[in-house]
C-alpha cells in the first residue's frame, strides 16, 4: 500500500509541473490536441456518394495547396478501381487490414502500424478487408485529388510497403533522441522517410513510459495504436486516431499507463524523448 501511495503522490507532482510547464509553454509557442471523438467526417471523393470511404482533417486543408494531414475510414471489403492522384501521398494503417498496389498485384494486407508510400500518377488500387480499417495519410502539397488512370504519368517516384513486422526499431544508443533514467521503460524509434524539410518516425511508447517529448519547431504527432494520458492543462487520453501538435519549442508531456503506444511523429528538427 505504501509504495501504491508513494506512486501515486509521484504522478500527482509530475502531473502538477506538467501543467505549469504547459501554461508557461503557452506563453512562447503554440499547441494543440484534437481527439479522436472530436474529428469531423465527410466523404474523401464525394463523386463516388455513399461508396466514398470517410475523410477527416487533422492539420492542413486537403482540398487547398499547403501540406495536409487527414484520416481515412474504409468499410469492411471496400475496393477502389484502378485510378491515380495528382499529388504523392504517405499511409500509415491505424485500424485493420489495408491493400494498395499496382492493380495486378497480388493482395498485400497491411495491418496495423504498417507504412506506404503512393506516388503521383501511378495507376494503384486500395482495399480494406476488417470489419473496422483506417488510415492515415498525409500529402506534402494539395489539393489531394483523384483522377482516372488515363490520366497516369510517371513522377519518377515507387512505391513503397512496409509490413508493421519489417520495421527496424532503434534505441537510446543508436538514434540520441531518447534519453532514460536507469530502470526506467525506454521508447523506440524507426525512421520512415526524410526530405529537405521534414522527417517521420514511428515512437513505440513502452508500458509504464512517464516523461515527455521535446520539440523544436513545427511538430506533428497522430496516435497509430494504443491510448496515451496527454497531459495539458487537465488530462486527455489519446486513443488511435487523435493528434497532437506544436509549433516552437515546447514539451509534450505523456504517460502510456496500460499498452504500449505507437505514435507517428513529423517534425523537421530532431526531437528528445526523456523519461521522467
Amino acid at each position: 500500500m505504501k509504495i501504491n501511495i508513494i506512486q501515486i503522490s509521484l504522478w500527482s507532482i509530475f502531473a502538477f509541473a506538467s501543467a505549469t510547464y504547459a501554461q508557461k509553454n503557452q506563453l512562447k509557442s503554440e499547441h494543440q490536441v484534437v481527439l479522436s471523438s472530436e474529428v469531423n467526417w465527410t466523404p474523401l471523393n464525394p463523386a463516388r456518394g455513399d461508396n466514398s470511404p470517410k475523410a477527416g482533417t487533422l492539420w492542413g486543408d486537403r482540398e487547398g495547396t499547403q501540406a495536409t494531414g487527414f484520416l481515412v475510414q474504409f468499410k469492411k471489403g471496400f475496393a477502389s478501381p484502378p485510378h491515380i492522384h495528382n499529388v504523392t501521398y504517405r499511409g500509415i494503417v491505424i485500424k485493420g487490414l489495408v491493400h494498395n498496389d499496382d492493380p495486378d498485384a497480388a493482395n498485400m494486407w497491411m495491418p496495423t502500424g504498417s507504412f506506404w508510400t503512393q506516388p503521383a500518377g501511378e495507376s494503384h488500387i486500395t482495399s480494406a478487408k476488417a470489419d473496422e480499417n483506417m488510415a492515415y495519410i498525409e500529402i506534402n502539397q494539395g489539393p489531394y485529388l483523384v483522377k482516372p488512370t488515363s490520366k497516369a504519368f510517371d513522377n519518377g517516384e515507387r512505391p513503397v510497403n512496409v509490413d508493421a513486422s519489417n520495421m527496424v526499431w532503434l534505441g537510446a544508443k543508436e538514434t540520441k533522441l531518447i534519453k532514460t533514467h536507469k530502470n526506467a521503460k525506454t521508447p523506440k524509434i524507426a525512421f520512415l522517410w526524410e526530405d529537405s524539410q521534414n522527417k517521420g518516425l514511428l515512437i513505440s511508447i513502452p508500458k509504464g513510459f512517464k516523461g515527455s517529448i521535446k520539440a523544436k519547431k513545427t511538430f506533428r504527432s497522430v496516435v497509430i495504436q494504443g491510448a496515451l494520458d496527454y497531459q495539458d492543462q487537465t488530462t486527455k487520453n489519446l486513443l488511435p486516431g487523435s493528434y497532437f501538435s506544436s509549433k516552437g519549442v515546447y514539451e509534450h508531456f505523456i504517460q502510456s499507463p496500460n499498452t504500449t503506444t505507437l505514435l507517428y511523429v513529423r517534425t523537421p528538427e530532431n526531437i528528445k524523448i526523456t523519461s521522467h
